[in-house]
């Protein structure tokens, strides 16, 4: 009965998301095409914002960032790779519901491809078997259906203790929960499995982009502004499916 209820309240928070949606869509104006310097620059709130992304650095440099560091130094690459392939093997679902809502068939083919392989052979996702035989993984989220549907990203906006996002990618974050099982497991307490899946996919994340985010915040005069050019750009690439002139930006 509980997992029932969990999941109706689930079905709740998805019809919000539906209807937050539609703000997300009417957030740009028309003025600002997708795609154009001034669309990636709407930065409405940019005080609060900055806020915001000051004690996200503050978070970063006294906690995180050192833990990351630590998660690097002890672990060998073929632990933390292992973990990352584990960790993306679990993502499947979410990015297979995704393909199919983009009505791509054949990449919904070829995630339900590296799921099968790499969660039997590749020892419940630990190796990349998939990868090695050419199934190559592409990320997919509903942040980026709604971008191939023609919905606008809306305003940036930085959230403390969730980075840097957009009315668009936070409908889509609510919306792919609904889409991931691990949502629905509860093992020693009803969010146990995937706040541990959350924590420690933001240590793998962050030990694999310090020398990028350093190198950003070395060669830019403002730090914060930079940050959001390459959300933007990282965002914009992904719903173009790589088509955008920009490439090797920090993962987000």
């Amino acid at each position: 009965m509980q997992i029932a209820q969990n999941f109706s309240d689930r079905l709740k928070l998805l019809a919000l998301a539906c209807l937050s949606m539609s703000v997300a869509a009417c957030a740009a104006t028309a003025s600002q095409a997708p795609g154009s310097d001034e669309a990636r620059a709407y930065d409405p709130y940019e005080s609060l914002n900055r806020s915001s992304f000051e004690t996200s650095l503050f978070l970063d440099r006294n906690a995180l960032r050192p833990i990351a560091e630590t998660y690097k130094a002890v672990l060998p690459d073929e632990a933390r790779n292992g973990i990352r392939n584990v960790l993306d093997n679990l993502q499947s679902p979410v990015i297979f519901a995704n393909n199919l809502l983009q009505g791509d068939g054949d990449a919904a083919g070829n995630t339900l491809t590296r799921f099968f392989i790499n969660s039997t052979i590749g020892v419940a996702g630990l190796m990349d078997v998939a990868g090695d035989l050419g199934y190559t993984r592409v990320d997919q989220d509903f942040g980026i259906t709604l971008g191939q549907w023609g919905v606008g990203d809306g305003p940036y906006i930085f959230l403390a203790f969730a980075g840097p996002s957009s009315p668009r990618d936070l409908v889509g974050r609510v919306v792919d929960m609904g889409f991931d099982p691990i949502t629905y497991i509860y093992w020693n307490g009803p969010y146990t499995v995937p706040i541990v899946r959350f924590g420690v996919n933001v240590i793998d994340a962050r030990s694999r982009n310090i020398d990028s985010l350093d190198e950003l915040e070395r060669e830019s005069v403002d730090y914060y502004a930079a940050v959001r050019s390459a959300y933007r750009q990282s965002r914009a690439a992904k719903v173009d499916q790589g088509k955008s002139e920009k490439q090797n930006l920090p993962e987000f």
